[in-house]
């Protein structure tokens, strides 16, 4: 028996001791990346490794090591640097920055009432603690004990960047059987309503790691949360998403993109284009190419409300759309409304592209400069203390260079163009319950092919806003600003016709909106806001002493526009939602002012004037208001399976005035008076979405149907610059947009990006009866930017942590255009006989981009981080038609199509941080 006994022991301790062997492993490198070290140590050993290569991309490490274990390796290779290795099992290990993985509860883990117990309503986790603790300890808020537990209880909290302090948007927070849920707002504050005792909640947020509390909660209170970039295994690079908050939310038609995922697409000489990727998205349309101005499911380009941090931008575009007007450094997320517009938003009748600045770094200063072909920036961020931070950040141009290198013949050579913008951005925290945020942007654009010619054109906005938490139910943000667009035209030419055209607008704006979390069933989003409008519609004078050009200058318009709204997100049961609103908004036009009234019977015109009315001062004199409905509707069959329903109603007060199919720089804008009516538009749309493989595949389809009352179009050759009874070029139009949307998305692995499909049609119709002839004899014509197919493809694939390529695909049907069909001759002249409105059609629209993105490796010494992008702009060198024209050539019309890229546009850029 003792024998035996021995023996057992013997082939026990050899059994241990082999399996040790098994793991002794012999490496000898020098300068490698930590992805090829996990990579050698995990095929010789079978370990898995988890870590976060982004962090890791400027590590260049040296081992040299044999007969050692997975564990004893990695420490030497990291033991000169900031990270620490754990391990957890008998196959896994981990490697984190600043900390090793606690795979052990402490002694007095389970005496919760002694470590982890409050009776106060806040239970706040300093980040040293919140980094430690693990997911699965309990948080207890309140007294178990307590004989006074209410049946319900309200936890809320504030979740931020681990790494900056920036409150995250759009993160949700959830229980696991009840699916009682909620989502971070602009702030990062959430608001959940629960039943008392325990509960795991779970987080989820957009390129962040999913995580989970577990809490015990008896009465009010507040957790706040900070999370972190999203740790995984070297097997499987992810780039995560909303995943669920697609299906989940009632909201159809509705696009957010993060920032990184903006700076993956290649755009015209490498600049990054807030704008452009926009444009890559289903149900937003361009006339062409070099345009910033863009068409949502058939509205033109004056019904998108464009707002950069609560500021309304008028152009968003630079060198005449070439560029948009956002710095990408100073955006952190954009959000694209084509349908279920919330209730506080009004003014425009299509969408409504809301742009969020980045907060500065709260922990560290850092900053960044990128280096293009055209363009240069640069950004500083910090901290200010413990309570405040900044970002600033500033873009310029240099591409008076290219005009130099053209030919002299061109005529161009001595052209100029450039532009430049700057930000500023700060924001202070009074307290756990206040918050002020500040926000400016200025940007500013000269344009002149010759010396004789310039034209200027800029934005400038300010805002502040204040947010205050009055309790666990109640919120409100405060939020006030001014915003201004103008734009200059001057010639010199001759010194007696010199002339400077000037027009701009201004507004101020004061809004208050509240949040009132009443249960968990009901959330009410509710206030009131206000925009007065001060509007130069043109002054013309002379340019020069010499000049004998006659100063003529418009009548300023006023207006004063106001709303009220209220909204409910009642979560009726976990399968069915609604989002119930309804906005108010009153309009009223004042003076100073000098108009005309026209005979009702005919269209204004200076023949059929009955009477001309003056207001004096601040007064009104003609008000328009209407009711605005929101409904959006959800239920869900399954988690990862949804069908929606929505309607909206809007109201819009201001025109622009252009005859052209792009945003330019020289269009004007009206605001709605006697003469002028409002534009109204209604949408209808439903929507089916369903994710697959885990929900790293998301696929839906919308169909919407809208129409649009009062859209102005304009008369045989009118006038729009400088005319003073603009409502006698004008013309009330009817239109109806139909479309079908189709999308795959696929948010997970090292191919990601999306694919999508829209059929959509937009169509006119002048129904005036006062019209003796209306456009096609008062039958539906197209609108100049109805394009029935678009096909998109915005792919990207990671090779590495390093390396990864970037393609963009982009096919539309051509926009329709107006052709001359025959000439005939009248009084020994020759004119030409037009087709019907839009009849024919330019040639489709083709285009692939193709970029490649490099991060080089750099020693750990090195205090900077460099990404270098190359790529080609129209890969395939179409020449795309931007528009078609004729020109008489030997007494016969000749057609030429005009493409603004008709080559393959090769670029680089350059960025550091630091």
């Amino acid at each position: 028996m003792k024998r035996s006994r021995i023996l057992a022991i013997a082939l026990l301790a050899f059994c241990w001791m082999s399996g040790e062997a098994q793991q002794k492993i012999s490496i000898r490198e020098k300068n490698i990346e930590p992805e090829r070290l996990f990579q050698t140590i995990e095929q010789q050993s079978g370990y898995m490794i988890y870590c976060n290569l982004a962090e890791m991309d400027s590590l260049l490490l040296s081992v040299d090591m044999t007969e050692s274990s997975p564990e004893e390796i990695l420490k030497k290779a990291f033991e000169a640097t900031d990270y620490k290795v754990s391990s957890y099992g008998d196959k896994y290990l981990f490697v984190l920055k600043d900390r090793e993985l606690i795979t052990e509860l402490s002694e007095d883990y389970f005496d919760r009432r002694k470590t982890y117990s409050t009776t106060s309503d806040n239970y706040l986790l300093s980040p040293l603690e919140q980094k430690a603790t693990s997911e699965n300890k309990l948080y207890t808020i309140g007294d178990e004990r307590s004989t006074d537990v209410p049946e319900k209880i309200q936890l809320t909290g504030i979740m931020t960047d681990f790494r900056t302090g920036e409150p995250i948007i759009g993160a949700v927070i959830y229980t696991e059987k009840t699916l009682i849920a909620a989502t971070t707002d602009a702030f990062g504050f959430y608001s959940l309503q629960l039943p008392p005792g325990h509960h795991r909640l779970l987080i989820r947020g957009i390129g962040l790691k999913d995580t989970q509390r577990q809490v015990a909660i008896y009465n009010n209170g507040k957790l706040d949360i900070e999370l972190e970039e999203e740790v995984y295994s070297l097997k499987e690079v992810i780039v995560t998403s909303e995943r669920l908050a697609r299906v989940q939310s009632t909201k159809l038609g509705v696009e957010r993109i993060q920032i990184k995922d903006i700076k993956n697409i290649p755009t015209a000489f490498g600049e990054v284009d807030v704008i452009k990727v926009v444009m890559m998205l289903p149900g937003v349309k361009a006339v062409g190419e070099a345009s910033s101005g863009f068409n949502v499911r058939g509205g033109s380009t004056d019904q998108n409300l464009i707002l950069f941090n609560d500021g309304t931008i008028y152009n968003p575009t630079h060198l005449f759309g070439f560029f948009s007007a956002f710095n990408p450094d100073l955006v952190k997320e954009i959000e694209l409304y084509k349908s279920s517009i919330p209730a506080k938003y009004g003014g425009r009748i299509s969408s409504v592209l809301e742009i969020n600045g980045r907060e500065g770094n709260k922990k560290e200063l850092t900053g960044q400069v990128s280096l293009g072909l055209l363009t240069s920036r640069a950004t500083i961020e910090g901290p200010i203390g413990k309570k405040t931070s900044f970002i600033l950040g500033g873009r310029t141009t240099y591409s008076d260079w290219i005009l130099k290198k053209l030919p002299e013949k061109s005529g161009y050579n001595n052209g100029r163009a450039g532009f430049y913008d700057l930000n500023a951005i700060i924001d202070h925290k009074f307290s756990e319950n206040d918050n002020l945020y500040l926000s400016g942007y200025y940007s500013h654009d000269r344009f002149n092919f010759d010396e004789d010619e310039r034209y200027g054109y800029g934005n400038m906005n300010f805002s502040a806003k204040w947010r205050h938490i009055y309790n666990d139910k109640l919120t409100s943000t405060l939020t006030g600003g001014y915003d201004h667009y103008s734009y200059e035209t001057e010639t010199n030419e001759t010194p007696t016709n010199a002339y400077r055209l000037d027009f701009g607008i201004n507004q101020g704006f004061l809004k208050m909106d509240f949040t009132s979390y009443l249960t968990e069933k009901h959330t009410l989003d509710y206030g009131l806001s206000g925009i007065l409008y001060v509007l130069n519609p043109g002054k013309y004078g002379p340019n020069a002493d010499e000049s004998l050009v006659i100063l003529d200058k418009m009548q300023e318009e006023h207006a004063l526009e106001t709303a009220i709204y209220l909204a409910d997100r009642w979560s009726i049961t976990p399968e069915f939602s609604l989002d119930l609103g309804v906005r108010y908004s009153m309009f009223n036009a004042m003076g100073p002012r000098t108009y005309n009234l026209y005979d009702p019977t005919k269209l204004p015109d200076m023949s059929s004037i009955v009477d001309t009315k003056t207001v004096d001062g601040w007064k009104g004199f003609k008000t328009y208001h209407a009711p605005e409905f929101r409904l959006s509707a959800r239920y869900a069959f399954r988690s990862d399976f949804s069908v929606k329903l929505g309607a909206n109603t809007l109201q819009q007060y201001i025109h622009k005035l252009s005859n052209t199919t792009i945003m330019s720089p020289t269009d004007t804008w009206k605001l709605s008076d006697e003469n002028i009516r409002p534009q109204k538009g209604l949408q209808v749309a439903a929507g089916i979405y369903k994710n697959f493989s885990d929900n790293t595949i998301e696929t839906s389809i919308e169909g919407y149907y809208k129409t649009m009352k009062d859209y102005l179009d304009y008369r045989s050759g009118a006038q729009l610059i400088m005319n003073h009874h603009i409502e006698t070029d004008v013309m009330s139009t009817e239109g109806k947009a139909y479309g079908v949307e189709l999308m795959i998305k696929k948010t997970q692995g090292k191919l990601n990006g999306w694919i999508s499909y829209a059929f959509s049609r937009t169509l006119l119709r002048q129904n005036d009866s006062r019209v003796e002839k209306p456009i096609n004899n008062g039958d539906w014509y197209p609108a100049d930017y109805d394009k029935p197919h678009e096909f998109k493809f915005a792919g990207n694939y990671k090779f590495t942590q390093r390396y990864s390529v970037s393609l963009n695909c982009d096919y539309s049907t051509g926009r329709p255009i107006t052709l001359p069909t025959s000439k005939y001759q009248y009084a020994g002249g020759e004119f030409a006989y037009y087709s019907d409105r839009n009849q024919y059609r330019i040639p489709d629209f083709f285009r692939m981009d193709l970029a490649i993105n490099i991060e080089p490796s750099h020693h750990l010494t090195l205090l900077t981080h460099s990404t270098i992008s190359l790529g080609v702009y129209n890969l395939t060198g179409r020449k795309n038609a931007y528009s078609v024209y004729y020109v008489a050539e030997n007494g016969k019309l000749k057609g030429y199509k005009m493409a603004i890229f008709g080559s393959p546009i090769p670029y680089i850029s350059y960025n550091i941080k630091f």
